[in-house]
């Protein structure tokens, strides 16, 4: 058992580490192939050369970091089978579907149109290297759809239905697995905080160049379109970040109450503004949840439902399967007692119908699968010893939202400002302190993305599936050693690469700078 609960430790660990680094490329390629065909847009209609100089110059940053978001990409997608081979299984007719669409639709159009975005300068018309340099933005959208869509299928599994033959779930609709409502949500939410990240990344650049002096007007013309692109995304994520928590308090009400650290629910339920959870919480004790907090009133329930009169559960009534009324009522529905028995007998079922197959006992065999589907929505939980297993780590939760939502705020305030500097107080772009504001909001929009994938992902646990498949029933059968040796070597692996990207990108700056970037080769 201790090597077993080793194996998970270490496997979610290394998946953690390859997926963090991962997303340090994907949100940058995902916004900056936007602005970058933003830039050569407004080439091709005013024939401006100089703006095809500094289209050119983010052209190639984009194109370091598309390589580097491919290579750890790809150790991503080969854990699955690695480190996860028994969840590949369960649900790899389902799981597969998306990502070898991703494959073979869309990363074949990012790597067929991104060449003729390097190398067709000059080769090609103005309007076909444009059309290129659209489709190729359109591509690496399209890539993280189909990622997303099989990310959002694990947090809301639907299109599928569960086969005792097989032992295995099967794809039974495409499209409501393509168009399941949590992936559309997410899709354009994480699109969106790309193209946040991309723009303050543009921002944060620019702000060097002014405060080096270097290529001064393609610096304020960068920051001007990277000013507006921050702002309507910053909208737009808002907006999608909304939709996502009504998702999230549909599907995945357990992660709603963590991000809240919220343990008895009420209606009209505040939300915690600041505050500090009480590490020693712990489901249906007496102590306090939030040791100091300042909340809005009804905040929770419009967040959740867009309704300040209802009822948000927390995490002692989803164990007890509580919910109130708007009129005080309180109803009982399946407890996490309940779900755990259901768990089990499904899983007993299963073993009877194995059982009844080897012996040719078709009526049997009826009988234990009607049992099996009857229970199978719950079928994760009869891998769970108690209903505290079920509960995700409430303090890094709540403590990832605030940093994401509060480091989002910061960046809106950041984007308003710099419009304003930019039409109307242009002098102040001369002063060091703006320059260093830009550059330092470099890091903050990496946290506060890296935050957000710490609640979606963090805030599910201990599901691979939501309520069918605990992380402890989705490994591979490895030792404990093989996971730590490569997760040591992914991390020294994945460091080097993030310190040779950020070298390369420096460098580049450094000299391509010193030259006019608005005269291109």
């Amino acid at each position: 058992m201790n090597d077993l609960l080793g194996v998970v430790d270490w496997s979610r660990a290394q998946f953690a580490l390859t997926a963090m680094y991962h997303w340090l490329f994907v949100p940058l390629t995902i916004g900056l192939s936007v602005i970058v065909a933003i830039m050569e847009s407004i080439y091709v209609r005013t024939g401006d050369t100089k703006w095809k100089g500094i289209t050119k110059f983010w052209m190639s940053l984009f194109g370091i970091n598309f390589a580097c978001g491919v290579a750890t990409g790809i150790i991503l997608e080969f854990e699955f089978g690695t480190n996860w081979s028994n969840y590949s299984w369960f649900v790899g007719d389902i799981f597969g579907a998306p990502l070898a669409i991703e494959g073979i639709v869309a990363f074949f159009m990012e790597a067929t149109f991104v060449a003729v975005m390097f190398f067709g300068w000059n080769k090609v018309s103005r309007r076909f290297h444009l059309a290129a340099t659209w489709l190729t933005a359109i591509g690496v959208s399209l890539s993280a759809l189909w990622i997303l869509v099989a990310n959002a299928w694990m947090q809301n599994p639907v299109g599928m239905a569960f086969d005792p033959e097989q032992m295995r779930n099967v794809m039974d609709n495409f499209t409501e697995v393509a168009f399941n409502s949590v992936a559309m949500n997410k899709f354009f939410h994480a699109v969106f905080s790309g193209w946040v990240l991309a723009a303050v990344f543009v921002i944060g650049v620019s702000s060097w160049l002014l405060w080096r002096k270097r290529n001064v007007e393609a610096a304020r013309k960068s920051l001007k379109i990277a000013s507006w692109f921050g702002v309507a995304s910053m909208v737009m994520t808002l907006w999608t970040g909304d939709g996502s928590a009504v998702e999230v308090a549909r599907v995945q009400p357990m992660k709603l109450a963590a991000m809240e650290g919220l343990y008895d629910g009420q209606v009209g339920q505040s939300l915690v503004a600041v505050g500090f959870v009480n590490p020693d919480k712990k489901p249906g004790d007496d102590l306090e949840s939030i040791l100091f907090e300042m909340s809005i009133p009804y905040g929770l329930s419009i967040l959740a439902n867009h309704n300040p009169n209802t009822f948000v559960p927390g995490i002692n009534d989803l164990i007890a399967g509580r919910t109130i009324t708007a009129e005080g009522d309180t109803i009982y529905g399946d407890s996490y007692a309940d779900r755990i028995a259901m768990g089990k007998a499904a899983r007993e079922a299963l073993t009877r119908y194995a059982e009844a197959k080897s012996a040719g006992n078709e009526a049997a065999m009826n009988k234990a699968k009607q049992e099996v589907l009857d229970n199978f929505k719950y079928f994760g939980y009869g891998y769970l010893d108690n209903a505290e297993q079920a509960v995700p780590p409430v303090a890094l939760t709540f403590y990832a939202f605030r940093v994401m939502v509060m480091a989002g705020g910061y960046l809106l305030l950041l984007f308003v400002a710099l419009l304003f500097v930019c039409y109307r107080r242009t002098a102040v772009l001369e002063k060091p302190w703006l320059h260093w504001l830009g550059i330092i909001s470099i890091p903050v929009v990496w946290i506060c993305s890296q935050a957000g994938w710490v609640v979606a992902e963090v805030g599910r646990q201990p599901w691979v599936i939501q309520d069918l498949m605990p992380t402890r029933a989705a490994i591979s059968d490895i030792t404990t050693g093989s996971v730590q040796l490569t997760f040591w070597i992914f991390a020294v692996l994945f460091t080097m690469l993030l310190a040779a990207e950020i070298s390369i990108m420096l460098r580049y700056i450094a000299r391509t700078s010193k030259n006019n970037i608005e005269q291109p080769e």
